[in-house]
């Protein structure tokens, strides 16, 4: 998913807390949603950034060469101002585009 075309917040906002049981109907299991999501948003932007950052590094790094890189610089500067991985979840929550499944809920019927 692109999360650099998606319209949210930057920053906190307050919400309707009816609007996190819509879908779970148990506020906890909504936390334990958006917080394991938000750790997928999370690891694929850090897998991104890394990808476009080593595009810049060199082969000849020393320690006592220290050279400021200004694509990584402004490629870092960039992933700094997307919207937090936590309320990008929360966009996609109250949106619908979450699967959920809890395997807990589902009654396996075996014949």
């Amino acid at each position: 998913m692109d999360y650099k075309k998606i319209k949210t917040e930057t920053t906190a906002v307050t919400r309707r807390k009816a609007a996190f049981y819509e879908q779970t109907g148990n506020i906890y299991e909504t936390v334990v949603v958006l917080s394991k999501r938000a750790n997928q948003i999370a690891a694929e932007l850090k897998q991104e950034l890394d990808q476009k950052i080593s595009e810049f590094t060199t082969s000849n790094d020393n320690l006592e060469e220290v050279f400021e890189n200004r694509e990584q610089i402004e490629v870092a500067k960039y992933f700094e101002r997307l919207p937090k991985p936590t309320l990008l979840a929360i966009h996609e929550f109250l949106n619908k585009e979450t699967y959920i499944r809890n395997p807990h809920k589902e009654t396996a019927t075996e014949f």
